[in-house]
């Protein structure tokens, strides 16, 4: 269990993957020094880190009063170690792993959080025909963490995993509030669809506490309000293909950019990249395409669509981008990064021509 200090996780140092998305902070914001422009207070800005959900999370926070920042800062990270642990399927006391416990008999009651997003989930393996599905949990033999030796789990063993894989079997009562698998062996995983919400009420806990003015960037899903000393917040979108390179700057004043990628969790055997993002159809990692970012407004609107696009492929993937209201698109296969048009225009002259 994640240790706790004054409120917020314990940050482990680990060496991270890069994120397809950068925060590209004024240099005057970064070394605490004089303002650059008239009115602006560099040390109203806070950032704070800890690892949360198995990836880093950065918080900057906006605000004259440290006092105010700081119990503001300690409310979100409560909130969302709350929420982690609730959904977590490595922790036996959460609730994903009580249902895996459970699969094949008695329902069990769930929080109306993870009804929430049980219901979310359910919805997107309807839209996506299956390539978004939160039982592939059960392919549990595939290990990704830091620490762990490369290896390919048994194609016999993927084939019998296989038969447990199927999103329909998640029964949901959300007038009792409770959840069941119906066959015995189901395990759920949220990695796809939890990370989101789970940095949303962050956001909401710093908003509630008088800061208006935050960014929270969790392991290249990024989430913003308001500006940073009066200028939009800044994020540099990476090429998935060589994450060295810039394709551009997104000045944002409020919304969300949420990433997917097969350069973030993953090992590289025998000449090949495996990574975290399974199909759910083949128990495989999935293939096509490297990396996306999608924009938009509101956590609602993105949520899950990346690793289901990343299952789907470029062109599929392409045409539900163009489908979803609201919401700008990257995508970037072996052969070429495709922009939206609206993101292309957004990105202005800051872009590299891939």
């Amino acid at each position: 269990m994640m240790q706790m200090q004054q409120g917020k996780p314990a940050l482990t140092r680990r060496q991270l993957g890069m994120s397809s998305l950068l925060l590209l902070l004024p240099a005057w914001v970064q070394a605490r020094s004089s303002p650059s422009s008239p009115g602006a207070d560099s040390t109203a800005v806070q950032r704070d880190s800890a690892l949360l959900m198995g990836t880093r999370v950065d918080i900057i926070a906006v605000h004259a009063d440290p006092a105010q920042r700081e119990s503001a800062l300690t409310a979100a990270w409560d909130e969302m170690l709350r929420l982690s642990e609730m959904m977590s399927r490595y922790r036996s006391a959460s609730q994903i792993s009580l249902l895996a416990q459970a699969a094949g008999a008695a329902a069990l009651p769930v929080a109306p959080e993870l009804m929430q997003m049980l219901q979310q989930a359910a919805r997107l393996h309807r839209l996506s025909e299956g390539r978004f599905d939160i039982s592939v949990g059960a392919y549990s033999d595939w290990h990704f963490e830091a620490g762990h030796r490369p290896s390919l789990p048994d194609a016999a063993t993927l084939r019998r995993q296989r038969g447990l894989v199927d999103a329909s079997q998640i029964e949901l009562d959300a007038a009792h509030g409770t959840a069941r698998l119906a066959r015995a062996g189901m395990k759920l995983d949220l990695g796809g669809i939890a990370k989101l919400p789970i940095l949303e009420a962050g956001l909401r806990q710093l908003q509630a506490h008088g800061i208006a003015n935050a960014l929270i960037n969790g392991g290249g899903d990024v989430l913003c309000s308001g500006t940073l000393l009066g200028q939009p917040w800044r994020i540099g979108l990476r090429d998935p293909r060589a994450p060295q390179r810039l394709l551009g700057v997104l000045p944002l004043r409020g919304g969300v950019v949420a990433a997917s990628g097969d350069y973030e969790r993953g090992f590289d055997l025998r000449g090949r990249r495996y990574h975290h993002i399974l199909d759910p159809r083949r128990g495989q990692p999935s293939q096509g395409l490297h990396g996306l970012a999608l924009v938009a407004d509101d956590v609602t609107a993105v949520n899950g669509w990346g690793a289901a696009m990343m299952v789907a492929g470029p062109q599929l993937a392409r045409q539900w981008a163009a489908a979803l209201p609201g919401v700008e698109a990257m995508l970037a296969d072996k052969e070429q990064v495709w922009l939206s048009s609206g993101l292309r225009q957004r990105l202005g002259p800051n872009i590299i021509d891939p």
